[in-house]
């Protein structure tokens, strides 16, 4: 091995007290043990540093900064130029790795030259960190730019492995963005052509390497802000790849308003909520029924059986 490092663990940290030291742990106990930690407190207002710093002293594998809060897009790639690994993976403070996560994605990148980002399934726990018996099933190989338009194939930023040398060529995470942003990122990737070398691939693992924790509560405010990062995702797109963003976007921005009413009725959201969001997912391309079916049509019944039932 040369003495580059082989890989940088970035870690996002803010307010994250109850879980951070769970979270940690999955990372020590990681049957890969060539990597850094870095963690960077973004202006948590509880003891998240102080936790992050008692980890500090007992493994010297773990560096942990802080800053003003900046955001987590800000934060991550404070760690992307910071890292020293071939590779870099991330997780939030709240998510935990299975013990062999980091083993499985050196592999995958070992046999494959053109991979840029590994990533896996994801199981879905509690915010009480119990199992849902849930796990993601989105499509793993073969994926096109157009696919991170539609739908998010790598569910959440503690999924991804990345090549360190990828983040050279397409720079970092959008700081202005808070939603959507891996997306966007990702797009920017399966975009990308590289001079005389095959395209940039981004793949899975079918396994389950994670857990995530999902959040205990939401609020409309919060998925209509995660609408208009989406938005925000279309705007950037347009500026790589127009004619894609053209075939694509009203089907796509339907499937988005689709999972956001799924959200609504799921965080027990008032009616008019997810009522709001499916309309206009309707409205925005009725070829939404043809494309998973029975996913719309339940979505539909079960927002409007809410709506009725509470009149």
């Amino acid at each position: 091995m040369s003495d580059r490092l082989m890989l940088s663990v970035v870690m996002p940290a803010y307010n994250a007290t109850s879980f951070i030291a769970q979270t940690i742990e999955s990372v020590l106990n990681q049957t890969f043990a060539d990597f850094e930690l870095l963690i960077i407190d973004d202006g948590s207002t509880d003891n998240t540093l102080e936790i992050a710093k008692q980890y500090a002293l007992r493994d010297r594998r773990i560096q942990v900064l802080s800053q003003v809060n900046q955001g987590v897009s800000a934060t991550r790639n404070r760690g992307v130029n910071m890292a020293k690994g071939k590779l870099i993976a991330f997780l939030d403070a709240d998510d935990i790795w299975r013990n062999d996560k980091l083993a499985a994605h050196v592999q995958h990148f070992a046999n494959n030259p053109n991979l840029a980002v590994s990533f896996s399934r994801v199981e879905f726990i509690s915010f009480a960190g119990e199992s849902t018996g849930q796990v993601s099933t989105s499509r793993l190989i073969n994926l096109k730019p157009e696919d991170f338009l539609y739908e998010n194939p790598t569910t959440t930023m503690s999924n991804l492995v990345v090549r360190a040398d990828v983040f050279a060529q397409v720079g970092g995470f959008a700081e202005d963005m808070s939603y959507s942003e891996d997306l966007e990122w990702l797009f920017r990737v399966s975009c990308y052509q590289r001079p005389e070398k095959s395209p940039w691939q981004i793949e899975g693992i079918d396994r389950v390497l994670i857990a995530y924790r999902a959040s205990p509560s939401g609020l409309s405010a919060s998925l209509y802000r995660m609408e208009a990062g989406w938005d925000l995702l279309i705007e950037r797109a347009r500026e790589y790849a127009p004619d894609l963003v053209k075939q694509h976007y009203s089907l796509a921005r339907a499937i988005h308003l689709r999972y956001l009413a799924r959200r609504a009725f799921r965080l027990n959201l008032p009616p008019h909520v997810g009522r709001d969001f499916i309309n206009r997912a309707i409205c925005s391309d009725w070829r939404i029924f043809l494309r998973e079916p029975r996913r719309t049509l339940l979505t539909l019944l079960a927002t409007y059986s809410r709506y009725i039932a509470l009149r």
